[in-house]
């Protein structure tokens, strides 16, 4: 397939559902790793249409939404000192802190600026000497790379007004916390295609074989979950688990080697908090002794930080594939794109924002929906 086009046929959709409801015999549950697949789930109804045997669980595969809380306590308490410059992709901006979000920040003045990659704000640090100039470094590996070579140019420029708020997260340690999990149901999963096109696939067999769960690596369109689906449910229906690529046409089984090298010089394994989650060992990255000059948290010495989240939110279940968004009884009421508890309704990979903006029952219309997803700042 070489256009976009063939990744929505219909014909095509129709022919992998029509197998999947073939080859389900028994109950299966499988988990999307990442919040780009729910979203493309939810919006082409991929669940609705699947057999009654086969369950999707949405997974923690957003890192908007598992950037812990104190950690965005720290960004807003960073974005409000003087002489500061706090840059970050948009879609952090309306995630909720303690008691405010980053565009609270910006409203009382704090100079808060969306950018489009790390090296805009590698240049902002380069025009404005006389400022600091911070990056909000979140993500899973797909983002690792570009951030590393942010501080690695920093460096070699002599740039000592940049830094960076790192929040890395890494996905084999949390598929091991899910499937570790007392009242874990996952049977198989969809691996993220965006990860593993940058460190491959080396770290899932031993996942597959440890946890007995065919582990397939997909993409985002509807015609690639269908694939996926259809190849572990045949896994399971078969008895195997192993690792499979559906996802060729990104995918290596050594992912992309020079970015992973640039990350294996920056940053360093660590445990770490996911939101609504907890802590998870050796989950992580920051930045090693090399490059710690670079790391915001030691420059402004951010500490005494008191998190508290609201008792109302159900986020982490959702994110631990426990409940669905609609079962929150704050779900589309005191839970709003435009009024959020929690992470999940906010981030454009978040399962709830998903559902408000693809299932929520008596929208307005679907338009609506949408502006209120994306309301003018």
């Amino acid at each position: 397939m070489k256009y976009i086009d063939e990744f929505n046929d219909p014909d095509l959709a129709r022919r992998l559902l029509d197998e999947i409801h073939a080859t389900a015999t028994r109950p299966w549950a499988l988990m999307e790793v990442c919040g780009g697949q729910t979203h493309s789930i939810i919006r082409h109804g991929i669940d609705q249409l699947l057999p009654e045997q086969v369950e999707l669980i949405h997974g923690p595969g957003c890192p908007v939404c598992v950037t812990p809380l104190e950690v965005i306590d720290k960004a807003l308490e960073i974005a409000a000192r003087p002489g500061v410059i706090f840059c970050s992709f948009g879609d952090m901006l309306r995630v909720p802190g303690t008691d405010r979000d980053l565009f609270r920040v910006k409203g009382e003045g704090g100079d808060v600026r969306v950018v489009y990659s790390p090296l805009d704000a590698l240049e902002l640090a380069r025009r404005n000497p006389d400022r600091e100039v911070v990056f909000f470094a979140i993500g899973f590996e797909t983002t690792a790379p570009a951030n590393a070579m942010a501080v690695h140019q920093a460096r070699r420029l002599g740039l000592t007004n940049f830094s960076l708020l790192v929040s890395h997260v890494r996905v084999p340690p949390a598929i091991e916390a899910i499937m570790t999990a007392p009242a874990c149901r996952v049977q198989g999963f969809l691996a993220a295609g965006h990860v593993c096109s940058v460190m491959g696939t080396a770290e899932y067999p031993e996942l597959a074989e440890r946890f007995r769960v065919p582990l397939v690596v997909t993409g985002f369109e509807p015609l690639d979950i269908l694939e996926g689906i259809r190849r572990a449910v045949r896994q399971l229906e078969r008895g195997e688990h192993r690792v499979e690529n559906a996802y060729p046409r990104a995918v290596r089984e050594d992912g992309n080697p020079a970015a992973v090298r640039m990350i294996e010089e920056v940053f360093e394994v660590t445990d770490r908090n996911w939101r609504g989650i907890g802590p998870i060992p050796l989950s992580g990255w920051r930045l090693t002794e090399a490059f710690r000059a670079f790391d915001a948290e030691h420059r402004f010495d951010v500490t005494g930080i008191r998190t508290e989240e609201p008792a109302e939110c159900r986020a982490g279940e959702v994110l631990q594939g426990l409940i669905k968004p609609t079962e929150c009884a704050a779900f589309g009421t005191t839970c709003t794109p435009r009024t959020p508890l929690g992470a999940t309704m906010v981030s454009s990979e978040g399962a709830c924002a998903a559902y408000y903006l693809y299932r929520r029952m008596n929208a307005a219309t679907p338009q609506a929906a949408r502006e209120e997803m994306n309301p003018v700042a």
